[in-house]
């Protein structure tokens, strides 16, 4: 298959995971829809993560995808932390709806990386990672998913 056509493919597999329309069913963005605050900072069980931890979680690993893809420094990360941070203090509309929209651009940024690889980037590995383009990419679309799901059970446990 020609490179070309195999970017489009893969575009297609992080936007299916993130926020397009697939035959699996929910995706990290439909997942998340029309979640409040309070939905969002609710926890299952102690010790266990909440939807809002999620949602900052894959951003993040979204950023680390991108940072590893265009060999960008570390550190450019918006929110203070990494991998696993809490919400911010005080639970309010405008701080869930600030960081949905941070899922969200780095979704975008993300793809846009993806959008512009080459010939021959697919089988190398980006600086940084244990793990071939093709793997990294694929991963980060794999890893929505995983997250997809667990937001639908803790959406379950909340009822």
């Amino acid at each position: 298959m020609a490179n070309a056509s195999l970017v489009a493919q893969l575009l297609a597999i992080v936007d299916q995971a993130y926020d397009h329309r697939s035959w699996h069913g929910t995706n990290l963005r439909g997942s998340i829809r029309g979640l409040s605050p309070a939905d969002a900072r609710w926890r299952p069980a102690p010790g266990r993560h909440n939807i809002w931890e999620l949602v900052v979680h894959a951003a993040y690993w979204k950023y680390v995808a991108w940072r590893r893809l265009t060999h960008a420094k570390r550190g450019s990360f918006p929110r203070e932390g990494s991998n696993w941070m809490a919400p911010p203090q005080p639970v309010t509309k405008k701080a869930w709806k600030t960081d949905i929209e941070l899922l969200a651009d780095t979704h975008r940024t993300l793809r846009e990386a993806v959008a512009s690889l080459r010939p021959g980037d697919l089988a190398r590995k980006p600086a940084g990672s244990k793990v071939s383009t093709l793997a990294l990419v694929t991963g980060i679309a794999a890893h929505d998913l995983y997250h997809a799901g667990q937001i639908q059970l803790i959406k379950r446990l909340m009822s």
